[in-house]
């Protein structure tokens, strides 16, 4: 005969379960908690720090590719005018070498008209003639003089000595345009110095410039390697708390579990001193605790157009930055830009941009786009910016056509920020950004 109160207890053994045959999971203290949570909420605090200095540095790094840009089409402006004055320089330079060969002609024609005049004048008095006598001839070297001779007796005899007049103001015209040609040339040479200076000084300003520029990259490339390597260290700490709230959760589930298989022991026990014993006891029903597995990161909503276009952007976290990738269909190659987004190989790499992801994200709902920030900023209803709701489209610059993100809620944003970079979840960054946001749904 078996004791009733032996038979109880045998039976809540048996009953207890191989579930608690091993040791139970392991549970968090409050203070790991805690302590995960602060150490987060301080990594957390330092990316908003990087962000806010990132966001400057790369404003003053857009302004200064601005001023570049100014400085580069000044020291093509002053290389023209520089062109433009060596050119005219060597055109009065020509003019005025021209005119002193005129002028020189003319002096000498002058010079040697009044010598025959002179000779022939000489030769006439000495005879004891009048002008034109025979005896003028006497003088002549060579036939060629003989016959000058005979034409200046014709001239002088039919009184056309003002033809040493015309050959005088012919001189003086020659010698005044060697003269204004002359001056011409100062003043070509006055403005090829004077532009060549220019030249000089708007390279010099070309070369300062970009040098400011490329340090201030240098710049805002080492804070986005240090955000980056913060986000990272957030994204740990983030995995350590979610990790240690997921041992938590799992303890409890199994204290649940063991403390509902006790009091079913419990009940069992309490039957059976209460009944007679069995001949063969059952086999005693046993159902293991519930196994934990956590949530996932991110769960669509119920079907929206809102829900769509946010579950849509956030499938592509990671994708790389392309500058001008993406369409109503996905993530494309990027295209050239000429300069930053060249240098990161956007033009041969498959991704986002910030207005292609948007055109991505709200084609699912239905709604195009076009893929131009400042065309988007102005395609839906505009709410202000204290009122935007998840799923609007937050804008920076002027018109919005310096950036957009896809606003999630809670100060919160989906964005493609840059070449280099990916899509991301990111804080909302307030400086510079436009007082309206767009409500597309």
């Amino acid at each position: 005969m078996v004791v009733p109160g032996v038979v109880a207890v045998l039976l809540a053994l048996s009953m207890a379960g191989p579930g608690h045959a091993t040791a139970p999971p392991s549970n968090s203290s409050d203070s790991e908690i805690d302590q995960g949570r602060a150490d987060a909420d301080a990594k957390a605090a330092r990316v908003g720090e990087l962000t806010g200095r990132l966001t400057a540095a790369e404003a003053r790094l857009q302004e200064l590719t601005d001023d570049v840009g100014a400085k580069m089409e000044a020291a093509n402006k002053a290389r023209v005018d520089l062109e433009t004055a060596q050119a005219d320089a060597a055109r009065a330079a020509g003019d005025a070498e021209s005119a002193k060969v005129e002028a020189d002609a003319a002096g000498k024609a002058v010079e040697d008209g009044r010598n025959d005049l002179d000779e022939f004048a000489a030769a006439s008095y000495q005879q004891g003639s009048t002008i034109g006598s025979i005896s003028a001839y006497f003088g002549a070297k060579s036939p060629e003089d003989l016959l000058a001779r005979a034409q200046l007796l014709e001239a002088v005899s039919g009184s056309s000595l003002n033809a040493m007049d015309t050959i005088e103001r012919s001189r003086t015209e020659k010698a005044n345009k060697d003269s204004a040609a002359r001056a011409a040339l100062d003043v070509a040479n006055q403005k090829q110095t004077a532009a060549d200076e220019a030249k000089r000084t708007a390279d010099a300003a070309q070369v300062v410039a970009v040098r400011a520029q490329q340090d201030q990259a240098g710049q805002a490339a080492a804070l986005r390697d240090d955000k980056a390597a913060v986000e990272a260290e957030l994204a740990e700490a983030l995995g350590a708390v979610d990790g240690l709230n997921a041992q938590r959760a799992q303890y409890d589930e199994w204290l649940a579990a063991k403390q509902r298989e006790d009091d079913d022991a419990a009940r069992r026990a309490a039957e059976a001193a209460t009944t007679p014993p069995v001949q063969e006891d059952p086999e005693p029903a046993y159902s293991p605790a519930p196994s934990y597995s956590p949530e996932p990161e991110y769960v669509a909503g119920d079907g929206g157009g809102v829900e769509t276009a946010i579950a849509r952007a956030m499938a592509y976290l990671g994708t790389r930055y392309s500058w001008g990738g993406g369409n109503y269909t996905g993530p494309t190659i990027g295209i050239r830009d000429g300069g930053v987004a060249d240098s990161y190989g956007d033009y041969y790499s498959v991704g986002f941009d910030c207005s292609g992801l948007m055109m991505y994200a709200f084609a699912g709902a239905g709604v195009y786009i076009p893929h131009y920030s400042g065309y988007q900023y102005t395609s839906g209803r505009q709410v202000p910016l204290g009122q935007a709701e998840r799923g609007d489209m937050l804008f920076w610059g002027p018109g919005g056509g310096t950036h957009v993100a896809l606003y999630l809620g809670d100060g919160m944003m989906v964005e493609a920020p840059y070449s280099g970079s990916s899509v991301r979840v990111s804080p909302v960054r307030y400086g510079g950004i436009m007082p309206y946001a767009t409500r597309l749904l």
